[in-house]
């Protein structure tokens, strides 16, 4: 049944441990977003020190993805989870007692944004690398789909709902010290994990090793600037997942600025809405997001995944060209639900493909230049989106964002010649070995390259 597909890692005990201390990191990491907001403010901050303190947060994130992802492939996965979580755990508990005693400043809240901020650039690579450890390539996609599914549920509804209470009710620190309490909780959880590999993943790993399926025996030890470059150039020479990243880079570029900075005004000026109206849009686009994620996971992965994929991101950005002349709340909800749904889906299937078709060895540093990617530009639109809309019409700005993404999703999937990659690389359940991520030429031919088996 489909409905059991996507329970279907529930299975594996350290998949039933890794998700259950994600689940609750991921809702204390949302009760922090609206926790940190009331206490900066608590402590006489305003939008400048807010954005200071939000700015630490992301500084420390990209700051550290790329080496996030070289200790990914160097260190132990379970241990680099379980020490992120560990120093989560310190600097929220710091900041709680701190808060309680009454010593707390906004420069303490800054350093553990930043930290925070850093703690997200070694989890993510890390995670999306021990998944494949730890499940089969069959039930990859579910456990993405899970995750994507849980992410705006817990970390854009519930856990900022919770904070909200305990903000409004008793005092921000109060809501502090929960999320401190669920990274406890979390830490407790991730010890739990077995240091031992699951059974049959030695094999696994076997077959991401040198040719013929042989084990290569300990890694040779190598710099840090060597791992960067062997990640750099693998994505490079590999074209569906270069030509992904470019149009992952084009559709931030040009979407992320008009959605977080030109939507309120949208909201405002051509709805006559306010900031509940906003709030109650940006759930939809999540409830889009989680709906579709937990369908991608109830069904197998598609024959033409990234066909699918790409077309998917493509046209879920088409309805967002229209927002220039939508004047009804209710059309201007199901545009953001087919962007949510086109985005939830087609991340499921890209963290799908990392695990899949990058090898093992590869897989924490090509996840943290994804995350990187994705990231870098962030600013960048959303700097540009106000100044932007001072000379141009938003309706205008709309309809650019709304349709490049659709003619460079077409262009990525002609000049990574996609179709052709995903036949000669089938990704049916169970049946390839892992890291099929092709030759760099795409055909996967050459020795070098694994054949058969991923954050976003």
């Amino acid at each position: 049944m489909r409905s059991l597909r996507a329970l279907r890692p529930f299975v594996h005990r350290e998949y039933r441990v890794l998700i259950a201390a994600l689940a609750i990191s991921i809702f204390g990491s949302g009760m922090w977003a609206v926790a940190m907001v009331y206490e900066v403010i608590q402590l006489g901050g305003g939008p400048l020190e807010l954005s200071l303190v939000a700015a630490a947060g992301s500084v420390g994130l990209v700051a550290f993805l790329l080496a996030g992802g070289i200790a990914a492939d160097r260190l132990p996965q379970r241990l680099l989870i379980i020490a992120v979580e560990g120093a989560n755990l310190a600097v929220i508990a710091s900041i709680s007692g701190l808060a309680m005693l009454g010593w707390l400043q906004l420069w303490h809240m800054a350093l553990g944004a930043f930290v925070l901020g850093v703690g997200a650039a070694f989890f993510f690579p890390a995670y999306s690398a021990i998944l494949p450890r730890i499940l089969p390539p069959e039930d990859l996609l579910a456990a993405n789909g899970m995750e994507g599914t849980m992410r705006p549920i817990l970390q854009q509804a519930a856990g900022p709902a919770v904070a909200g209470i305990l903000v409004a009710t008793l005092s921000p620190a109060h809501a502090v010290t929960g999320v401190a309490a669920c990274h406890l909780l979390a830490f407790c959880i991730l010890n739990l994990l077995r240091r031992e590999s699951l059974p049959g993943t030695e094999s696994l790993t076997a077959e991401g090793g040198t040719e013929g399926g042989a084990d290569p025996g300990p890694p040779a030890r190598t710099s840090v600037l060597h791992d960067l470059r062997e990640g750099v150039s693998y994505t490079v020479r590999t074209p569906w997942l270069l030509w992904t990243l470019l149009w992952a880079c084009i559709s931030v570029l040009f979407l992320i600025g008009p959605i977080e900075v030109l939507l309120p005004f949208v909201v405002r000026d051509q709805l006559g809405g306010d900031a509940r109206m906003f709030g109650f849009l940006l759930a939809v686009m999540g409830i889009g997001g989680a709906a579709a994620s937990l369908a991608t996971a109830s069904f197998p992965l598609p024959r033409r995944y990234l066909t699918v994929m790409m077309v998917g991101w493509g046209a879920g950005t088409l309805p967002l060209a229209a927002v220039g002349i939508m004047d009804s709340f209710w059309a201007l909800a199901a545009a953001l639900f087919i962007f949510g749904a086109t985005g939830g889906m087609g991340m499921v299937i890209w963290g799908t493909l990392l695990q899949r078709r990058v090898p093992p060895h590869l897989l924490g540093r090509v996840s943290s230049l994804d995350f990187f990617v994705s990231l870098a530009l962030m600013p960048v639109s959303m700097a540009l989106a106000g100044p932007a809309a001072e000379v141009l019409p938003v309706g205008l700005i709309f309809l650019v964002a709304g349709t490049v993404c659709p003619v460079m999703a077409v262009v990525a999937m002609v000049a990574a010649r996609m179709r052709a990659d995903e036949q000669a690389h089938p990704l049916e359940d169970g049946r390839e070995s892992i890291a099929a991520g092709g030759s760099p030429g795409g055909t996967g031919s050459e020795s070098g390259e694994r054949s058969g088996n991923r954050r976003a």
